[in-house]
């Protein structure tokens, strides 16, 4: 068993701020607390960094890599948990390449850090592109930093091997983070990871493409440098992804774009994510712009737009997801599509997700918003809106969003519900289009099992009391797909197996108590 040394961070008062030098600023954000069953811990004062007070010696040096680049030593970095070794990833994986752990050290992402070149939309050479197959491999326990504009792009025709375990995650996060500035409100530090691959998307950004063709491609949100996505090829393969959290990510890019933790960008079915946690991204938690999505095991906590967006013909499957909102952040948990003239566009998005918990903090226009003529299914979920005024559980939007199935646009029908439990004191609103809060309450009683006046049970933010565990009657989602599990319970954890302990951190919206520590903190692995 792998130990884990935390170290207690030493806190200063905003006043005290005031005499730091510029790199000791506090980032944005902002959040504080709401109550439901157990509270998370009020919000601490913001740290004042220390130097050399922990345990950390840096490394000797860097190791070496199999890219003729190498790593960069770009000496040590100095935070609460001690020195650190950093060595930088060159701006582009030419070969395939390792990152070890190793006591002491970092690895830095500066600026747009490219694996592989860009193999274009074809898995051939017919767009006279090709591939480069680089695989950049990360082992458990590494943690890699980034600030500002830098971000993480594996690029088409190329993929990433970032397998963690539960007693070594993988952590991408901040360079605030690392030097002891961040406090629970923290976000918008650097740019995220992101998955470009070569499946079918639509909202093409070439004029008179066709959607869903190899000629549709998009450009990743936000990158100064063009990197695009989407293609042909629906099996394609971006890599895995597991035992992985995302730290302070959605640093803007350029203009009003920027990124989340997560961006998948026209990923095929090869591709695996799983046990990936998101923690306070000034944008989206996740987003996925069409191609194929199989996630399992998600956390999102803190995010300060939606949890959890969809778009672009996406078809994702969604299994055991925690959303949880800070109080003063966050619009929606669920955003799907977006009311844009393409909504007939194929292929059309298909989101289904099972055992999910959902928590709603922040007074906002609504908790679930599907809209933009997609299809969704919620099966074995709860959703509880604990904001101060009441927030509308479920919005749905367009006639578009609502009509019967029809094969001839990729439409399987109207949103569906299947056990799924509202503890909110408005479940249903109107939304644009015409769309009644009559009708999508009729939707949603179309479903069976559900609950519209549930009281939940849920401990400590996120795991199932007597009530989700005992909930009847409960969907068999293989119905929807063989990806999913069949369960006996609701909700994203059940009382009887706690995926969450070991790999994970805690953070204001979501604490999780047996694992790497505060998410303010690095953690040390022995």
């Amino acid at each position: 068993m792998t130990k884990l040394s935390r170290i207690l961070v030493l806190g200063c008062s905003l006043v005290a701020l005031a005499a730091c030098g510029p790199d000791e600023i506090a980032s944005p954000g902002t959040g504080g607390n709401v109550i439901i069953n157990n509270p998370p811990a009020a919000p601490t004062p913001t740290p004042t960094p220390t130097s050399g007070t922990g345990t950390v010696t840096p490394a000797g040096g860097c190791p070496t890599i199999a890219d003729a680049q190498g790593l960069a030593d770009v000496g040590t970095v100095t935070g609460p948990e001690g020195t650190w070794r950093v060595c930088q990833l060159p701006q582009r994986l030419n070969v395939s390449s390792t990152l070890p752990r190793f006591d002491g050290l970092l690895y830095l992402i500066q600026g747009e850090t490219n694996i592989g070149t860009d193999g274009g939309p074809a898995a051939d050479a017919s767009d006279g592109l090709t591939d480069t197959n680089v695989e950049l491999t990360i082992e458990p326990g590494v943690i890699l930093y980034s600030s500002g504009s830098g971000f993480l792009n594996v690029t088409r025709g190329n993929s990433i091997n970032a397998n963690g375990t539960e007693d070594l995650p993988i952590i991408f996060t901040s360079r605030d983070n690392v030097v002891g500035f961040n406090n629970d409100n923290s976000s918008g530090q650097w740019g995220g990871v992101v998955l470009s691959g070569r499946a079918p998307v639509t909202d093409c950004v070439a004029p008179g493409a066709t959607p869903g063709s190899v000629d549709c491609e998009r450009q990743v949100e936000g990158a100064v440098t063009p990197a695009f996505f989407g293609g042909n090829d629906p099996d394609d393969s971006s890599g895995s992804m597991s035992y992985v959290q995302i730290r302070y990510s959605g640093f803007v890019l350029s203009g009003d774009n920027e990124l989340q933790a997560l961006t998948t960008g026209g990923t095929g079915r090869g591709t695996d994510l799983s046990y990936i946690q998101s923690i306070n991204s000034s944008d989206d938690g996740v987003e996925f712009f069409g191609g194929f999505v199989d996630i399992s095991h998600l956390i999102v906590a803190g995010a300060e737009d939606d949890s959890l967006d969809t778009d672009t013909g996406v078809k994702a499957n969604m299994q055991y997801v925690i959303a949880a909102q800070r109080a003063a952040a966050g619009d929606t948990i669920i955003e799907a599509d977006s009311n844009n003239g393409l909504e007939d566009q194929t292929p059309r998005q298909n989101t289904q997700i099972s055992n999910f918990t959902f928590i709603q903090r922040r007074d906002s226009d609504q908790v679930i918003r599907i809209r933009g003529g997609t299809d969704y299914a919620l099966t074995n979920g709860v959703v509880i809106d604990a904001s101060p005024s009441g927030t509308p559980c479920v919005r749905i939007d367009l006639d578009e969003t609502v009509r019967a199935a029809n094969a001839g646009l990729d439409d399987v029908g109207p949103p569906r519900f299947e056990s799924v439990a509202l503890d909110c004191t408005t479940n249903f609103r109107g939304g644009s289009g015409g769309i009644t809060d009559a009708q999508a309450e009729a939707i949603f009683d179309a479903g069976t099992g559900n609950n519209k006046a549930y009281t939940n049970t849920i401990q400590n933010g996120y795991l199932n009391g007597a009530n989700e565990d005992g909930y009847t009657p409960i969907f068999d989602p293989t119905a929807l797909s063989s990806f999913f599990d069949t369960t006996s319970f609701i909700g994203a954890v059940s009382s009887n197996d706690d995926w969450t302990q070991g790999w994970t951190c805690d953070s204001v919206a979501v604490s999780f108590g047996n694992n790497t520590g505060d998410c303010t903190d690095i953690p040390v692995f022995n």
